[in-house]
């Protein structure tokens, strides 16, 4: 099945444009660079799934008011600071076929403006006006941080568990599509029952997400994804493919990958590649996301039919299907 990506915005178009209007009022700033790089990095081509989430979850539970256009927005905010601080801690130059910030206006520069967005955010939570909302989101801030630390000391390590990569990601970007689905939800005023569903939709489709990510880094290229193949080798980041090969891979092999991993660069990728396709890590990979992606459909049985939960099926789809 291939699903029609732009299909996911219809049902919350005027809100989604709502969204991109708030946007930009929320990024005015007396200090001129501000608002360059943070409209530099929001209008670089990003999907805007968790603004979507939070749009589709609240009107998917019948939400009749105006505030899920705020909540949207500082989501997004805070998904846009993190890809500013994560491409000044992993050195890139290269997000979504550009420029990083940081490699056109520095280090500096890029972690301040982050600053700035998580801030705005945090400002943009008081007008929505529900402590419990801000307790999911300042919660979600918590984990997304250690989650990006967790990486960070997982690098060059190969003896890290599958069980250890799934915590990681779960912390790093499924729990941002956790917060924002969630959020939704309890704006909406759902009962319990519901409320645990959309918050599981959002942990399911953020997991599927990032193992698709994952697995595109072994066989994706830069003209599709904006970035190269092998970036994540590069960096020494042991992610699933890698896992997997180690465990199905002869002693041969699983200790040239764990070589490759301490070394982190790409002299060995060929050779990598070749074991990851050997073993059978990409399908694997492949099999796990499409596990999670079914786990996230499963919750949306307690909805009522609607275009919104139709686009949030969709959705699951996608994240599965994609090539970039």
């Amino acid at each position: 099945m291939q699903s029609n990506a732009a299909s996911i915005h219809a049902a919350v178009a005027e809100d989604f444009a709502a969204v991109n209007r708030t946007i930009l009022s929320q990024l005015a700033s007396r200090i001129p660079l501000v608002e360059t790089i943070g409209q530099y990095i929001i209008e670089s081509g990003g999907k805007r799934l968790r603004p979507l989430l939070v749009l589709l979850a609240a009107r998917a539970l019948d939400y009749r008011g105006d505030r899920h256009i705020t909540l949207a927005t500082l989501i997004e905010f805070m998904h846009t600071s993190t890809l500013l601080h994560d491409d000044v801690v992993d050195e890139s130059s290269r997000r979504r076929g550009k420029a990083t910030a940081n490699e056109t206006w520095g280090n500096a520069p890029s972690v301040l403006v982050g600053d700035f967005l998580y801030s705005r955010s945090f400002q943009m939570m008081v007008e929505v006006g529900s402590m419990r909302i801000m307790q999911v989101l300042s919660g979600a801030t918590c984990v997304i941080a250690e989650g990006e630390v967790q990486q960070l000391t997982n690098i060059g390590n190969a003896d890290i568990e599958e069980s250890d990569y799934f915590d990681t990601i779960q912390g790093k970007t499924a729990m941002l599509f956790e917060a924002a689905s969630h959020s939704g939800a309890i704006l909406a005023e759902a009962d319990p029952d519901a409320e645990r569903a959309l918050k599981l939709y959002g942990r399911y489709l953020g997991l599927a997400f990032q193992l698709i990510d994952d697995l595109l880094d072994y066989q994706g290229d830069a003209e599709t994804m904006g970035k190269n193949v092998g970036d994540d080798l590069a960096e020494g980041k042991p992610t699933l493919p890698l896992i997997h090969a180690m465990r199905q891979g002869t002693p041969a092999q699983a200790a040239l990958i764990r070589q490759a991993i301490t070394d982190g660069g790409l002299e060995r990728l060929d050779e990598v590649l070749t074991i990851v396709r050997e073993t059978g890590a990409l399908e694997y990979t492949q099999r796990r996301a499409e596990e999670m992606a079914a786990k996230a459909r499963d919750q949306l049985a307690l909805l009522a039919p609607s275009p919104y939960r139709e686009s949030m099926e969709t959705l699951t789809h996608i994240a599965v299907e994609r090539q970039v």
